[in-house]
């Protein structure tokens, strides 16, 4: 299936206009393809993200996915140093935001062998079998409340396993995950009503949850326990440890990002199934074969972080177009993942795809997700409980989405199931 069965023409596209981002994926997605078509390399003007921002000076969109890739893993000519939001966090606001991802090596360097080591694929096979039991509990919870047969899937099935995975990797007690979702949800979702809106919500959960995390991460120095927490508050690198404000960033990091993504992976994942039966009785009768490649495609599919920022550090070109030093540009994860030189039927979703190599965890370099095994257990686990315990869940209606150019949320979604 072609991205572009409809036609968008170049002079319609704006990446910055809210009416963009309202519209249809499948209006997206034509315009992408028009995009890597006709102008793989274009400038944007800028809008003000959501009340309280400044409109920025506009940006170089990447839409290609060998330009993404090519972008990401030359960090000391696409920095991430000058912000990887687009828009750019207001000063206010970003002085509780600056963790790994807007920094250049070597402080990135030192700061990311610090925390890794909580990430590796052997520390993640060490939880696999708890992620796994998290998944059973949840299912044996919708069971329970829901005899009817119906729910809410985000808030009942994908939301509560990121959520507590991270949360009690972090070492966050039961009784205060709630009030962390909440502020998860105000970050990634302040240009959503829904959500608060604006640059003072923005600054209001921003506040709180890096204070939260300061107190968390002295306590866990004066006090360690067995938590990731602890580990990385007495971790040393060249001698050197975290200090708390730099926990307290990626803390904020960690739990918005871990619970945000893979929550909405797993939504967008039982949408496509469900539009897709053929594709979940392929799945189904071959869990063991098929699980794998499904949750890659899911991935791909989702795409949950559209875009990542990058700021050029010297003049240079890309396809011939000069970018002056200075300049924004922006790596279209969303594009390159329906990138037709890259991905035979781009939007067709397809669980036995193979090869795969998706951009969903980002395009290489030094920047690529720490948490990717993690959030592939978390899929992979979730849609085994659902095969077993729920084989025949569908969407009832239609997704209330997640007003952002940045995350490709879904707030809400109902589901319906007749078997378990």
């Amino acid at each position: 299936m072609d991205c572009d069965r409809q036609t968008v023409p170049l002079s319609d596209i704006d990446l910055s206009s809210g009416r963009f981002w309202k519209a249809s994926a499948e209006y997206r997605d034509a315009a992408f393809a028009t995009l890597r078509r006709e102008a793989p390399v274009r400038f944007f003007a800028e809008r003000p993200a959501a009340a309280g921002f400044d409109a920025g000076p506009g940006y170089w969109a990447l839409t290609r996915y060998d330009d993404i890739v090519h972008a990401s893993r030359h960090p000391g000519l696409f920095r991430s140093g000058m912000g990887a939001d687009l828009a750019g966090f207001p000063a206010g606001v970003r002085r509780f935001h600056r963790s790994m991802i807007h920094m250049d090596d070597p402080r990135h360097a030192r700061l990311r062998d610090l925390i890794q080591r909580g990430f590796t694929a052997r520390m993640v096979r060490r939880i696999e079998d708890h992620v796994r039991h998290k998944a059973r509990v949840i299912i044996d919870d919708l069971l329970e409340r829901h005899p009817d047969g119906e729910c809410d899937f985000v808030d009942q099935v994908a939301a509560p396993l990121p959520l507590q995975v991270i949360c009690e990797m972090m070492g966050v007690p039961a009784e205060d995950q709630a009030q962390v979702f909440a502020w998860s949800n105000v970050i990634l979702g302040f240009s959503d009503p829904d959500h608060g809106g604006g640059y003072d919500a923005l600054l209001h959960a921003s506040e709180e949850i890096f204070d939260y995390a300061l107190v968390l991460g002295r306590e866990r120095s004066r006090r360690p326990r067995h938590d990731l927490v602890s580990e990385l508050m007495h971790a040393e690198v060249d001698g050197e440890r975290l200090s708390a404000s730099e926990f307290a960033a990626f803390f904020t990091l960690l739990v918005v990002a871990g619970n945000e993504t893979t929550r909405n992976a797993v939504s967008h994942g039982i949408k496509a199934l469900t539009e897709h039966p053929q594709q979940r009785e392929i799945w189904w009768r071959d869990p063991a074969g098929v699980a794998p490649l499904a949750v890659e495609e899911i991935v791909r599919w989702a795409t949950p972080v559209r875009h990542f920022r990058r700021t050029a550090s010297r003049d240079t070109e890309i396809r011939g177009v000069r970018i002056a030093e200075g300049d924004k540009v922006v790596l279209w994860y969303a594009s390159a993942n329906r990138d037709e030189e890259h991905f035979s039927d781009p939007c067709t979703f397809d669980v036995r795809r193979s090869p795969n190599p998706h951009l969903g965890f980002g395009g290489g370099g030094p920047h690529f997700c720490l948490g990717a095994s993690l959030a592939r257990v978390e899929i992979s686990a979730m849609f085994d409980e659902i095969r077993r315990r729920v084989p025949d869940l569908a969407i009832t209606g239609e997704p209330v989405m997640l007003r952002s150019y940045f995350t490709h949320g879904i707030k809400r979604m109902p589901c319906a199931w007749t078997s378990g």
